[in-house]
């Protein structure tokens, strides 16, 4: 990897307009990223959507999945996107034009995803529990929102001109010491989860809360690959001895 080069993924979590999503691909495509995953999206045949004008290829291999953390894959670093507007958000709140400086900062990432919500609704508090931090773009109070192609033709234009995408060269090795993936990380929420399940550690009214802030806190850990093995083995172990146990 040269300098701070980081390989990123596009993800649109439920678009709702294939012309928004052929955009995006455009966009993606003006600026070098190559790496689109499409999360639940509204309506079928997005892939043949006659906006994605010069990036077909790439619409055309975009990850389709209904699972957000499968649509986040390997990344390590994920930003979510967001009008700061309406909500109570946890996360830090970058302006696009300190973008580039707040990842520079983020050391030991290789790769990274940006994550954007429905034309309509915008990304939900549960999939803003993914994100180790949030976007603005600054747009008048009026009309704060912005089209989905839009938004991420800014935000591919700022990591394009601060050199920060990478978009040659070999792939990545995992090391134990290299940053665990959201993916993984999503796992092991998963174990968790199921262990406290059976403890009663959740209250059935407050359930969702509790899963978003066990994974903000998951996230926050910032674990290395090791980490993450070592963790999923103590609860590969719990998990097995309350087993054994209900079976006496």
């Amino acid at each position: 990897m040269r300098g701070t080069e980081l390989a990123w993924r596009v993800v649109l979590v439920r678009p709702r307009n294939p012309l928004n999503i052929g955009a995006a691909a455009r966009a993606m495509a003006n600026f070098g990223m190559k790496d689109l995953a499409v999360v639940s999206p509204y309506e079928a045949g997005w892939r043949e959507a006659q906006s994605a004008v010069g990036a077909e290829p790439l619409l055309h291999s975009a990850l389709a999945t209904e699972d957000l953390a499968q649509g986040l894959g390997e990344a390590t670093l994920v930003l979510g996107t967001t009008t700061g507007r309406r909500r109570t958000l946890d996360r830090s709140l970058i302006s696009v034009a300190e973008l580039a400086d707040w990842v520079k900062r983020q050391k030991g990432h290789r790769r990274a995803a940006l994550l954007f919500g429905s034309e309509k609704t915008g990304l939900s508090n549960e999939h803003l529990s993914f994100c180790h931090a949030l976007i603005r773009i600054p747009t008048l109070a009026v009309q704060p929102s912005m089209n989905l192609g839009q938004a991420v033709a800014v935000c591919c234009y700022e990591l394009a001109r601060s050199g920060l995408i990478r978009n040659r060269g070999p792939a990545f090795a995992a090391h134990a010491s290299s940053p665990a993936p959201a993916v993984s990380l999503e796992h092991l929420l998963a174990r968790a989860i199921r262990l406290l399940d059976e403890s009663g550690y959740f209250k059935p009214k407050a359930r969702n809360a509790q899963v978003r802030k066990l994974r903000r806190f998951l996230f926050d850990l910032r674990l290395t690959n090791y980490d993450a093995r070592v963790l999923g083995g103590v609860l590969a172990q719990l998990a097995w001895k309350i087993e054994q146990g209900s079976e006496r």
